[in-house]
C-alpha cells in the first residue's frame, strides 16, 4: 500500500488539460506534484478523483487497488514529515498513455514502520474522458549516497 511503499504517494486530481508541445510533461509532473502535498495531507478525496479505477500501485508490502490506497491516504495511520521530488523524466507512449519517473526521498513514518526512502518512481498515467489520471504506481528504493569520511574531500 501506498502508505506503506506506496509512500511517495503519486499526484494530483485529474483535470481536463490544455496542452502545448511540452504540455503532457508540465502537466504529469504538475499532477504528481499535487498528489505528494496530498499525501502528506491526507486527503484521500484528492486521491478518490486522482486515480483510475483500475489503479494498481505496487510498493514494499505488495500490491494494492485504488480501494485500499485511498483508505490508506486518508487515515491517520501514515505521517509525512517532509518530502523532496526531482530528476523527472516523462516518455509519452501515445497520446493517452504516458510514464512519468522521478526521484523522492520522503520522511515518513506509517505506525511504527519508517517508509523507505529515497526511492525511484514510476507513475503510468492514462488519458480518459479527456483528463490525466493514475493508472499504475511502484516505487524502487535507490542506494543512498555514501557518507564522507570527515577531513576527506
Amino acid at each position: 500500500m501506498r502508505a506503506f511503499a506506496l509512500v511517495a504517494l503519486v499526484a494530483v486530481a485529474p483535470l481536463a488539460l490544455a496542452e502545448t508541445a511540452d504540455g503532457v510533461s508540465e502537466a504529469l509532473v504538475a499532477l504528481e506534484k499535487r498528489s505528494w502535498e496530498a499525501w502528506k495531507n491526507r486527503d484521500g478525496k484528492f486521491f478518490q478523483d486522482f486515480l483510475s479505477d483500475d489503479h494498481v500501485e505496487v510498493g514494499f508490502g505488495g500490491p494494492a487497488d485504488k480501494a485500499a490506497v485511498v483508505a490508506v491516504v486518508g487515515s491517520p495511520i501514515c505521517v509525512v514529515a517532509s518530502y523532496a521530488i526531482d530528476k523527472f523524466k516523462v516518455t509519452q507512449f501515445d497520446a493517452n498513455t504516458a510514464l512519468l519517473v522521478y526521484r523522492a526521498e520522503q520522511d515518513t513514518k506509517c505506525g511504527a514502520m519508517t517508509v523507505p526512502s529515497p526511492v525511484w518512481v514510476s507513475s503510468l498515467y492514462v488519458r480518459r474522458d479527456g483528463r490525466w489520471v493514475n493508472a499504475l504506481y511502484q516505487q524502487t528504493q535507490a542506494p543512498k549516497p555514501a557518507a564522507k569520511e570527515p577531513g576527506k574531500s
